[in-house]
């Protein structure tokens, strides 16, 4: 294997850089250097670690532009997504800045005479991460900001389709003031590095974002040293649309959760699940706006949708369009393809299909890509029967101006995030992750601080003669 990767435009096909990977003795040295820095790092006072994370926003935010460039070189998506997604990354460092600075313990009513009780937070130790291509930069920081702010060491090893956008964010971190070996970026092999990360006995927790088959290896590979995981795995996102909803908003709200980064997203829709008397009109809506969409180079003002990030991404939504035709699906909208096989270059135009029924392999797989199917439900507990059927269990939508449908359909969604009349419900101060086989812990809000702390407890005893 070589010892060097390029990273390359989706767009293009243009080489925008070769990186070298590390080996595992560098790896290890890294993990070693991040275990020593955690000594001193976990005695910064937590103010200080906050006024360090903001200063860190701060530089990214001036740099947001540059930063956002190369993000849509890389990965592909329009350059506007990608400055949201800069101001999306730095939203968890300004919420994690603040929480650094409420880790609070507390007293507990002794049980006895002449007892103190106390419960303290403490930082868990070195914490190793590895993300994903299709959010390079809010990925990051999800997990950085909050390992930092709990005073804990941080090592990533980002995607090798996307490494650079994290290796400047790791640069801005160190500009900023905090430590090099405080925060350290690795990059080469999946398997590899994650080998390395869960055999060490230095890595005290491992945070993970990517497939659910690779997040099960991780978990299972960490039991021998006991390590603490959060896992943010797949998903297969229904989206529920019940015969009351407002159809223009449905429609609307449906196009952004699902040709977001062109459909390349864990929480995107993968299923439209919508009354049987309204999918006509529903369908007809859905397909006109799809169409609208432009498809192209993310750089091109204009553009709405990328490229897919690879061949073998293209060709499992290639497969999964044409296994739903061949199995009596409609197309409403797409199924076209621009490609250059030369260049590597994979362009997916959004696509809609109807009759979609449960025998389609894309009702069962999540897709990640720009695909759109419609199947149809009578009852509102068949609705939730097929927005259940998976073992899957992350994000979920449905529309409804009807309170009581509302509440039902919360309490009998089996999600970790749901969104109702809203296709767009993540934010860094909620906590955001799956039930089912979609992950373990969450990440954002109040919530996902916790995972990079341990808690401690003490009895003081004596107190009184």
């Amino acid at each position: 294997m070589s010892n060097t990767f390029t990273v390359n435009n989706p767009a293009t096909g243009e080489t925008l850089a070769t990186i070298t990977r590390n080996s595992e003795e560098e790896i290890n040295k890294a993990l070693q250097t991040g275990h020593e820095a955690f000594q001193s790092w976990k005695k910064t006072n937590a103010h200080e670690r906050s006024r360090l994370l903001e200063k860190w926003s701060q530089l990214i935010q001036k740099n947001k532009l540059e930063i956002a460039t190369v993000m849509t070189k890389e990965n592909g998506k329009p350059l506007a997504e990608s400055i949201g997604e800069v101001d999306y990354a730095t939203s968890y460092i300004d919420w994690y800045a603040e929480e650094a600075k409420r880790l609070y313990g507390r007293t507990v009513p002794a049980h006895v005479d002449g007892k103190r009780l106390l419960v303290s937070k403490h930082p868990i130790g070195l914490v190793a991460a590895i993300t994903p291509w299709n959010f390079p930069a809010a990925m990051m920081t999800r997990k950085a900001a909050p390992a930092l702010a709990a005073g804990c060491t941080f090592i990533v090893k980002p995607a090798e389709e996307t490494p650079l956008t994290t290796i400047r964010l790791t640069e801005l971190a160190h500009e900023a003031g905090i430590p090099t070996d405080v925060i350290q970026c690795v990059n080469g092999k999946g398997r590899i590095v994650g080998k390395v990360f869960t055999d060490s006995p230095l890595v005290k927790k491992l945070t993970f974002t990517g497939s659910t088959p690779v997040g099960k290896a991780l978990i299972k590979a960490s039991a021998d040293t006991v390590k603490s995981v959060t896992m943010e795995l797949g998903g297969h996102a229904p989206v529920i649309v019940a015969k009351d909803a407002d159809i223009d908003k449905a429609v609307e709200q449906t196009i952004i959760t699902k040709f977001r980064n062109a459909g390349q997203t864990c929480v995107c829709a993968n299923r439209i699940i919508v009354h049987e008397s309204i999918v006509d009109e529903f369908s007809t809506k859905l397909a006109e706006k799809t169409k609208q969409l432009v498809v192209g180079n993310g750089l091109d003002e204009n553009t709405d949708v990328g490229p897919v990030i690879n061949e073998g991404s293209y060709e499992k939504i290639v497969h999964q369009i044409e296994d739903a035709v061949t199995k009596g699906a409609q197309v409403l909208a797409g199924a076209e393809y621009d490609v250059d096989e030369n260049k590597k270059c994979f362009f997916v135009y959004p696509t809609i299909l109807t009759d979609v029924t449960d025998k389609m392999e894309i009702m069962h797989e999540e897709t990640f890509g720009p695909v759109a199917p419609i199947t149809t439900f009578s009852e509102l507990d068949e609705a939730i029967k097929i927005a259940n059927n998976t073992p899957y269990g992350l994000a979920a939508y449905f529309f409804t101006n009807d309170y009581r449908i509302g509440n039902y359909l919360f309490d009998n969604l089996d999600y970790g995030i749901i969104g109702w009349n809203d296709g767009a419900p993540s934010a860094a101060h909620i906590p955001f992750g799956g039930m089912k086989e979609s992950g373990l812990g969450r990440e954002g809000g109040t919530e996902g601080i916790e995972p990079y702390l341990e808690t401690k407890y003490l009895s003081i005893g004596n107190l009184i003669d």
